[in-house]
């Protein structure tokens, strides 16, 4: 019989040089957030789907004479029930205090933060801003996951506010399970290359919308003959990415300021291996092909399109459909819904690709020991801690 181990604690994070200081009450703060989310998760969530079928959707069946038909039909018909209410409340607000406490401990130090940020990046060549990029309308438009001013905001010259928030506060969403240094996507990536695809070598890695480079960096350590190039619009980002991959001694990325719609600066057939993480669902459907046309042009044939995502909608049950859904409305997200029910193979078709060559895999990363402690056998029936398993769909380009 296994024990049950601890919540972890924001304290295991990994401190490299640009990584904002906590005291006692911020990371107490923090933490009470990331247990609060674990919470919601393990004892609240499943909850919403009791009152669903005990309540909702029988009311729904008597009056309407048939099943919901659609995850549209289940949120609306949901609304008016409290228990999802109480939740929907919760995971709101949890998001909005970790902006909230993040942005606090960020501007308290940001002189300092700025400073070191500025020697790390000192008249590099690996890190190129280009103030003739514009932040797209589609995003410009929204702060996403609620986040004050987005990836993109600056406040002054040099600024990174946003970008150290955000590598401060994902641990609070996720509960560590990305790890100590929130890299398990691009961990995951360069494992299962490892060992699915031990001969794919490449050369050079684009890797899209990287913002703080979470997960370009393991990439590259992955890859080390590699020349990785990590390119977002969003420049206080940038600057943090560059100086945080520099502060973990990682020197084969270049970040660079562009818009992946359009790239001209890349020859057609340049690169061996195209990545985005958690980045699609953040476009608009206006922006998307656009994006993927240009991976086209830039992907080398027998090369490698990847992108890490949660499921499509495609044969989800409705429930499951309307409660990952949630972020569309409540979550600052107004894409996600949208590109979640998107036909991927015609949309792969419709960008120049072979869309019958689109596979789907579930991608699994490592549990951090660091964070969880060493998993034990028996310890496989925990849900927390147990080792994440990312979706992620693409093609060889043929």
């Amino acid at each position: 019989m296994s024990v049950a181990k601890p919540l972890p604690s924001w304290n295991v994070l990994t401190k490299h040089d640009v990584f904002p200081t906590a005291n006692h009450d911020e990371v107490a703060r923090l933490n009470f957030l990331t247990h609060l989310n674990v919470h919601l998760s393990a004892q609240i969530l499943p909850g919403v789907r009791l009152a669903y079928e005990g309540t909702v959707k029988p009311e729904f069946e008597k009056t309407r004479g048939r099943e919901p038909e659609s995850r549209h039909e289940i949120r609306k018909a949901m609304l008016n029930n409290g228990y999802f209410q109480m939740w929907s409340a919760l995971r709101r607000n949890t998001m909005e205090m970790r902006h909230q406490a993040t942005r606090a401990q960020v501007l308290r130090q940001i002189e300092s933060l700025v400073e070191k940020v500025e020697k790390l990046n000192f008249q590099a060549d690996t890190l190129e801003l280009d103030t003739s990029i514009e932040v797209p309308d589609n995003i410009g438009s929204v702060d996403i996951h609620c986040q004050p001013g987005c990836y993109y905001e600056e406040y002054f010259e040099n600024d990174v506010t946003v970008a150290a928030s955000y590598d401060v506060g994902l641990f609070a969403t996720t509960a560590g399970l990305l790890g100590a240094l929130s890299d398990g996507g691009g961990q995951a990536i360069g494992k299962w290359l490892s060992e699915s695809h031990s001969d794919f070598k490449p050369k050079r890695i684009l890797d899209i919308g990287c913002t703080i480079g979470h997960n370009a960096v393991p990439l590259a350590q992955a890859f080390p003959d590699a020349e990785v190039i990590a390119i977002d619009v969003a420049r206080p980002s940038l600057r943090y990415a560059h100086a945080r991959a520099k502060a973990l001694g990682v020197n084969n990325i270049k970040f660079v300021q562009a818009n992946a719609e359009d790239l001209p600066q890349y020859d057609d057939q340049s690169f061996d291996l195209v990545t985005t993480s958690m980045f699609l669902h953040e476009t608009s459907h206006s922006s998307m092909p656009r994006i993927l046309k240009t991976i086209n042009r830039v992907l080398k044939p027998g090369g490698l399109m990847l992108h890490l995502e949660q499921p499509q909608y495609e044969g989800m049950d409705l429930y499951q459909q309307f409660i990952r859904d949630w972020d569309s409305f409540y979550n600052n997200e107004p894409y996600w819904g949208p590109m979640h029910e998107l036909d991927l193979k015609a949309m792969f078709d419709k960008c120049g690709f072979n869309g019958e060559d689109m596979f789907d895999v579930g991608l699994i990363s490592l549990v951090d020991e660091k964070i969880f402690g060493k998993r034990e056998k028996g310890d496989e029936g925990e849900d927390f801690g147990r080792a994440p398993v990312w979706n992620a769909y693409g093609l060889w380009k043929k």
